[in-house]
């Protein structure tokens, strides 16, 4: 069959799927769900974390410096993903996502967060200036970006046999995902308004500073209040 009839045919066959749907009581993984019509749905959290700069580096910097870099934030922030008992479950290039479930996700995922926020300040970022020529002389700052938010999604499988992953539909996957491309340091965490309402009041406050601001953003041209931090977490 010619390339054109089968991505005809496909194409037809996956537009007219009846999902079949069942309800997760933990987060799953790819071969958990069935290629052909699987869905789940779950009540989660999601966590993006996303490097900034990624261009500047690669422009600025040896090809070896700038692999280095990008692999410690991604260690970093898969380490502490796992450290909370999250999931990780998507790479993107510079980025990746989380996924937490179990009694406090939301206040789990802000801690992971927060713990991210502190490596990159205290850790990566003066052990890359000390260590790269590249980074000194250039005077460039290691910076990033996490989102959380928290609602009910789907996770179905897309792609073929052999080369297929999950994709996560729902108001948090996204939601996060566009929270962690925001550029505006020193403030490097960002959450939903739902997430925060959902904080233990231990992860609101920093003894009896707040650790919070609220802040309105413009995400796909509709206006949102969402919280965001400053003050990084010691894991």
């Amino acid at each position: 069959m010619a390339i054109l009839d089968t991505l005809e045919t496909e194409v037809n066959s996956i537009l007219s799927i009846s999902w079949n749907e069942r309800n997760g009581t933990v987060i799953p993984e790819t071969t958990d769900i069935a290629l052909k019509d699987g869905a789940v749905k779950i009540e989660a959290t999601f966590l993006y974390a996303d490097l900034a700069g990624s261009s500047l580096l690669a422009k600025t910097c040896p090809w070896q410096t700038t692999a280095k870099i990008i692999r410690t934030y991604l260690d970093t922030a898969v380490r502490l993903i796992r450290h909370h008992n999250g999931e990780v479950r998507s790479f993107d290039g510079d980025r990746v996502m989380g996924i937490f479930k179990g009694d406090y996700p939301n206040t789990t995922a802000v801690t992971c967060a927060r713990n991210i926020d502190w490596v990159v300040t205290n850790i990566i970022n003066p052990k890359a200036y000390e260590k790269f020529k590249s980074i000194r002389e250039n005077g460039i700052k290691i910076r990033h970006c996490v989102g959380v938010d928290t609602s009910e999604a789907r996770a179905v499988r897309s792609g073929i046999r052999n080369n297929n992953d999950l994709i996560w539909i729902g108001k948090a996957p996204a939601f996060a995902a566009k929270l962690s491309d925001i550029r505006d340091y020193p403030y490097e965490v960002y959450i939903s308004k739902e997430c925060y309402n959902k904080l233990a009041a231990s992860a609101k406050k920093n003894g009896t500073e707040d650790v919070w601001t609220a802040k309105d953003v413009v995400i796909s041209g509709q206006t949102h209040t969402v919280y965001r931090s400053k003050t990084p977490l010691k894991p």
